[in-house]
Order: structure tokens, then C-alpha cells, then sequence
């Protein structure tokens, strides 16, 4: 790391005189600043965070009269306050007193730029580095700590906080994402109360189904999605987190992310380094929308496994066929797929077993040999009948997870999670143990997992990693007894550990976060997996309020969406082929479904949706989304669009979430367009007998932008065909 002396940094001097030995620095983005103030001796301070600073604003950012707070408050001195960190000495004292004592900078192999500032305990030889990273092309900036010590016994952590944000109190609203199994990603907006605003997770090992470790603050009163100041915040962790608004008696809220600290007290050694996870930090004069953005875009540069990658339109097999695996079946649903346009075939649970055949979930996991009685073939040959029909193989795995009922369990007991002097708890199935990923021969065995079967058959191209358990008894078997709070931090850290293993050999692999559904829809777990699984919802109109919400932090290419059967495996809701296409192809567009179900004309009316889509595919993957009408607001539709980098294409979604007769819906008005650009209309999965009247006609961006285009509430089909919902799925293609 090049070290460098505060002077150098320096990017502006404070203009009051009482504040003439103040050292700033200045961590900016293409539009975002960050500022504060790093003079040697005294607490690291929080200046300024928005829109980017002009020279004078730099020069004189310490006059506008604000409060100012420590950047990375700490527990000891004046305690009533909440604090990022707490420790407790070897000698017993509680306190912290931290100090600037230096300032480095470092770019990385990506081009992303880090200010770190050293903070020591004045007393004790104990150091913070605040870390702030940003990349040439975002507006996101990532903050996060390194502790360690000298002193001569361990140190306890009792908070270690990612990172820390004062937010001047006005109207500010913030919007969260909340839910449960198989109703993952739902959006609630509130103003912030007074006192403590808590958002937190203890699942242990998936953290995103009844929360999420992301919010959105609008600081002008409800958000919106085109208008008004935003800040974005993601903590990217894969465990257990805490978000906290403090609000006090001062003129603030306080913002706190970071690792959930109850039950996970850390003993720091001495010489070790703790690192917290990154919170990454948004700032948008575009509302919602904005903010979203800029997300997407710096997760598809920078933090989501092949990022800018397009995938490929895949059948899964789980709710074709559920655990009743075999080679006829696997064969036949392969065949079908590559009729229809498909890309990639995944075999889903229920293919492996010797000793213990999977036939449901009780039983096998950990025991990853092929069902010979099953595939008689095994995948080999399964792998090389995709490649006859020009589709690729997948294949779902779950390998942090054992079944009591398992050769590994009889093998190796001490492998699992576990409390001393207790019977295991179990989970799924009645049998479901969680391995101790903190454990190097766990470690081992589930990176043997995937590098056997890559070894093995390097035909396949994707794998499904599922993870159908939390943490269900606090023990480690694996850590000491005075280390036991380490358990859930350990378990990330082996988890990480492990999936940088298999990144490092295997990058283009592409890998499937699954979760009992969403259960790991976060930035923490992303850099090592492609995508995600949204939910084990696949029901089309649960689907649109579960991904509206789940688009705020995540883009398009990462949210697989799939076309399911009717009625609906969850919901038992009966939705026409259309809708749940229309749907499925504002994600990354798989299927879910058994073909040999489908009709001749449901296929046909696939194959076709497949073909619209693989041409439209880049802008979906990989464009900018704007969010135009929201199911939430009750306006019986919803609708959103993407649009090129080059504003040269997008396309369009409009669903009927409400059926009535007569409705009065209101038109929807596009966004994002050039608006001298003319752009020609196209309707995607089309099945009327006759097109919309604008069907090949040519609109300005201005007009679109400024009246949209009005869309009827049915589709004119055949009478036995009638129903009542209604989806439009068009593309604007500049001239």
C-alpha cells in the first residue's frame, strides 16, 4: 500500500479559522461526494455526503453551520449515544478514545481507488482502519473496517458495525424490503420514528427472506421514483446483520449497518485483523429510480459473478418432476426445451444416493454419487444427450447441508452444527442438519463437491446451490468452548473462503444462489454467484410485487424469473400462458413447468416468447431500468421498462394486476427514452388475432415519454380463449 502523509491528500482546507489545522478528504464519484475531516490527532469526522462538491463547496464546507459527528463513532466516552463499535479490553475497561494517526490510498487491480484512515486508542495499542473504496464508473462508494491490536491478551468485540451515517432529520422516508418464504422482496415505505429504528436478521445462514440488509432513504418525504434525494444503502453480507436509525434530541438520525452483533461476540487476537463487510452507499437527485441504478449498474460491474454476461433461458426440472428423477424423464424434458428455444436443461433435486437414494427430502444430502437405478447413465450421459440436442446441462446441489439419514453424517457426526451436551436440532424433512462451514474439512468437503463433479463432467455449465436450513441450535463442535459466540461469523468467513476456492478455478461456471427460494438475495453472497433464485413463488401476479421490490437493489440479470404451470404449484391461482410469460421476461426468463403438460399451440406460443425475448435479451440483462407505475400504489396495473445504455432500444411491460369490469386504468407514460429519437413499436408474445393499432408505427421519445401509449384492458382472442387478465410486452427500436 502507497502511504501517504495527510498533506498530500488534502483536497480542501476548512475557511474558518478555528478550524485552520482541519485536514479534509475528499472521496467522490462521477456525481456523489463524500467528505471528511482526518486531522491527525482527533476523531475521524463526517462532513458532507451527496451530490458532488464543486471547489468552492470543498473550500467551504465547514461554514454551513452543521453538526458534526464522529465518522466512526465509538462506545466508552459520553456512552449514552450509539456507537459502530464497542470493545472490551483484556484489563476490563469498556472504553475507546480513537484518533487519527494516519491516512493511506491505494488502487486496485480494477481500477477502484481506497482511502483507508488509521484510527489508534489513545491509551491502548488498538487501531481502526476506516476503509472507503470507489470505482471510476459508479456512483456507489463501499465503506467498511479493519480492527486489530497489540495488546497482550484478546480483545472482545461487542459491536463491529460496516460503517456509520448521520442524515439530517427532515421528512425522510424509508423504504425496506420485508416478507416470508414464498413471499420474499415486498416493499414497505414509512417515515422514520422517533427513538430506534431496527431492521435485523438471526437466520444463521440465509438472510433475505423475512428482510432485507438494503434501504432506501428519501429525504423529501415519500420516495419517488424520478424525483427527490436518495440515499441507497446495501450492506453486502451473506449472515446475520443489524440496520439501525437512531433518532435523538439533535437535528439527526443516525445510521448504523453492520454485522448483527447479539450472540456474536468476537475475541480478537492479538496480531489479527477483523473485517467487517462492505456497506455500500448510493446518492441519487433522481429518486427511487435513481438510486436503483446506480445499484445495478455497479453490481453488474463490480460486485455480481459475470456481471455483464448474458444468460441463458434454462428449464429447471423441480416442478416438472419434483424428486422423481430418471433418465427417460431428464431426456424427454431436455428435448423439449431445445424445441422451444432453450438454452440450458438443470436437473433439480433427487439425483444422487447410493447407500440412501434421494427420493424425498429425508434423506442423502452430503452423499453426492449418482442414482445409478435412476440414471443408468449417470450425468455423462445425461450431459452428453444436452450436447446431441445443442442445449447445455445443469445440475442442484446443496453442500452445506447433511441429512441424519446420510452416508456423510454416519461417517463424519462431528461435521454438523451442533450445541455440546444437546441432540442436534433438525430441520427439513425431519433429518435436515447445517454443516459447520467454520470447520477447514467442511471447507474441503463442499469445495470437493463441486470440484468433483467439474472434474468429473466438465460439460456442465450450471449449477444450482441450494441452502434449505437456518442455523438451528447455537454450537460449534469445530470452535473452542470460550469461542462459541463465533459461530455465526465463523460460518461466513468458511463460506467465503470456500466459494473464493471455486470462483478461482471455475469463474465461468455459472452458479445459482437458491435459498429455500430468496433466502439469499444479497451483495455479500453475489460476487461468487451469478443470479438468484427470487422465491419458490412462481405464481406470475405474486411474482410482479415480489420482483418490484427486489429490483430496488438488484438488477435484471440476476433475478431468475420463470415461466410456471397452471394452476399455479403454490397459490393454486389459474393465469394464462401469456401473463406468466410477459412476467417471466422482465427477469433473466427461464421455466419451471413440465412440456409433456403443455399443449401444441402452449408451445408454440413458447417457442415464440423465447425468440422475442433472446432478441431483446441484452436491453432486459442489461439495461437501465426505470420503474413506471407501481403495484403498490393500487392503480389495478403495473408497468416498468428497460432502455439501452445507448437509448437506442428498450422495452416495455405492462400487467393488469386487478380485474374489473369497466376499469378506468391510468395510460402510462414510458421514461428513459431519447426524447429526439424516434422510435418504432413492436409488441412482444403477441396473441391477439389482430395487432394494437400503433403495432410497426413510429413515436418520438419526446411523445412517449410525455403520453405513452394507451393499451386495452383484454386482448382480442378467440372466445374460448378470453380471460381476465391482460399483459402487453412491447419494444421501441430507434431509427
Amino acid at each position: 500500500m502507497n502511504r501517504l502523509t495527510l498533506m498530500s491528500i488534502i483536497t480542501a482546507a476548512l475557511a474558518c479559522p478555528s478550524a485552520a489545522l482541519a485536514e479534509n478528504i475528499h472521496v467522490a464519484t462521477p456525481n456523489t461526494s463524500l467528505v471528511l475531516d482526518a486531522t491527525a490527532g482527533q476523531p475521524l469526522k463526517f462532513l458532507y455526503y451527496g451530490n458532488h462538491l464543486a471547489a468552492a463547496d470543498l473550500a467551504n464546507i465547514g461554514t454551513i453551520g452543521d453538526a458534526v459527528f464522529n465518522a466512526y463513532p465509538v462506545y466508552g466516552l459520553w456512552p449514552e449515544k450509539e456507537a459502530a463499535m464497542s470493545a472490551v479490553h483484556a484489563d476490563g475497561n469498556m472504553t475507546l478514545d480513537m484518533a487519527v494517526t494516519g491516512v493511506s490510498s491505494s488502487t486496485e487491480a480494477d481500477g477502484a481507488q481506497v482511502t483507508t484512515v488509521t484510527m489508534t486508542d489513545k491509551v491502548y495499542p488498538f487501531n481502526v482502519d476506516v476503509n472507503y473504496r470507489t470505482y471510476p464508473d459508479s456512483d456507489v462508494i463501499e465503506t467498511w473496517t479493519v480492527t486489530s491490536h497489540d495488546e497482550k491478551k484478546p480483545v472482545t468485540l461487542t459491536r463491529f458495525m460496516s460503517g456509520y451515517l448521520p442524515i439530517r432529520r427532515s421528512d425522510v422516508h424509508v423504504s425496506q424490503l420485508y416478507g416470508s418464504w414464498a413471499n420474499e422482496g415486498k416493499v414497505e415505505e414509512a417515515p422514520l420514528p422517533h427513538n430506534l429504528k431496527v431492521i435485523k436478521n438471526k437466520d444463521g445462514v440465509r438472510n433475505s427472506h423475512t428482510a432485507h440488509a438494503e434501504v432506501m432513504m428519501s429525504l423529501d418525504g415519500k420516495g419517488r421514483e424520478d424525483e427527490g434525494r436518495v440515499i441507497g444503502a446495501a450492506l453486502c453480507y451473506g449472515g446475520n446483520y443489524k440496520l439501525m436509525f437512531d433518532t435523538d434530541d439533535s437535528n439527526h438520525h443516525h445510521f448504523f449497518a453492520g454485522i448483527n452483533e447479539e450472540n456474536s461476540e468476537y475475541h480478537l487476537k492479538k496480531g489479527e485483523r477483523f473485517a467487517t463487510p462492505p456497506l455500500a452507499l448510493t446518492y441519487s437527485e433522481e429518486g427511487l429510480g435513481g438510486a436503483s441504478r446506480n445499484f445495478h449498474k455497479w453490481g453488474r460491474n463490480h460486485r455480481l459473478a459475470n456481471g455483464n454476461k448474458l444468460r441463458k433461458v434454462l428449464l429447471n426440472s423441480w416442478e416438472g418432476v419434483y424428486f422423481d428423477i430418471n433418465e427417460a424423464g431428464m431426456t424427454q424434458m431436455m428435448s423439449d426445451i431445445a424445441d422451444m428455444g432453450g438454452e440450458l436443461f438443470v436437473m433439480d433435486d433427487g439425483w444422487f444416493g447410493v447407500k440412501y437414494p434421494r427420493k424425498n427430502d429425508s434423506s442423502s444430502l452430503g452423499d453426492w454419487s449418482v442414482d445409478t437405478t435412476k440414471l443408468p447413465n449417470g450425468i455423462k450421459g445425461l450431459c452428453h444427450t444436452a450436447d446431441s440436442l445443442g442445449i447445455r446441462f445443469g445440475i442442484w446441489i446443496e453442500p452445506e447441508m447433511s441429512n441424519s439419514i446420510s452416508e456423510l453424517y454416519e461417517k463424519h457426526p462431528e461435521y454438523i452444527l451442533k450445541a455440546v451436551n444437546r441432540d442436534p436440532v433438525m430441520g427439513r424433512g425431519g433429518t435436515q442438519l447445517v454443516l459447520d462451514m467454520a470447520n477447514p474439512a467442511v471447507q474441503d468437503l463442499v469445495f470437493n463437491v463441486v470440484d468433483t463433479l467439474m472434474t468429473k463432467y466438465p460439460e456442465i455449465d450450471y449449477i444450482k446451490w441450494d441452502a434449505n436450513a437456518p442455523v438451528m441450535n447455537h454450537g460449534s463442535q469445530y470452535q473452542k468452548p470460550e469461542n462459541q459466540s463465533h459461530l455465526y461469523i465463523g460460518y461466513h468467513d468458511g463460506l467465503e473462503k470456500t466459494l473464493q476456492r471455486i470462483r478461482a478455478k471455475y469463474p465461468d461456471l455459472t452458479i445459482q444462489a437458491c435459498a429455500s427460494g430468496g433466502g439469499r438475495a444479497n451483495w455479500g453472497i453475489l460476487p461468487y454467484f451469478d443470479e438468484f433464485w427470487v422465491s419458490d413463488n412462481t405464481d406470475a401476479l405474486q411474482r410482479i410485487y415480489m420482483q418490484w421490490g427486489t429490483s430496488y437493489f438488484f438488477p435484471a440479470v440476476a433475478m431468475a424469473s420463470h415461466i410456471s404451470a397452471s394452476p399455479n404449484h403454490q397459490t393454486n391461482r389459474i393465469v394464462p400462458l401469456k401473463f406468466r410469460t410477459d412476467v417471466a421476461m422482465s427477469g433473466r426468463l427461464g421455466m419451471e413447468i413440465q412440456p409433456k403438460d403443455m399443449s401444441a399451440e402452449d408451445k408454440e406460443q413458447t417457442r415464440k416468447a423465447i425468440a422475442d425475448y433472446k432478441a431483446v435479451r441484452p436491453v432486459v440483462q442489461q439495461g437501465d431500468l426505470y420503474r413506471l407505475l407501481s403495484p403498490y400504489d393500487g392503480k389495478g396495473a403495473a408497468s416498468l421498462m428497460y432502455v439501452s445504455p445507448e437509448k437506442d432500444d428498450a422495452v416495455f411491460y405492462w400487467w393488469k394486476t386487478e380485474q374489473f369490469v369497466n376499469q378506468q386504468l391510468p395510460r402510462v407514460t414510458m421514461k428513459g427514452l431519447d426524447p429526439d429519437r424516434l422510435y418504432t413499436v413492436t409488441e412482444l408474445n403477441r396473441v391477439d388475432n389482430t395487432p394494437l393499432p400503433f403495432e410497426g408505427k413510429t413515436f418520438s421519445g419526446r411523445y412517449l415519454m410525455s403520453n405513452g401509449l394507451e393499451l386495452p384492458l383484454s386482448h382480442n382472442v378467440d372466445w374460448h380463449k378470453r380471460n381476465d387478465y391482460a399483459s402487453r410486452v412491447l419494444r421501441l427500436q430507434a431509427k
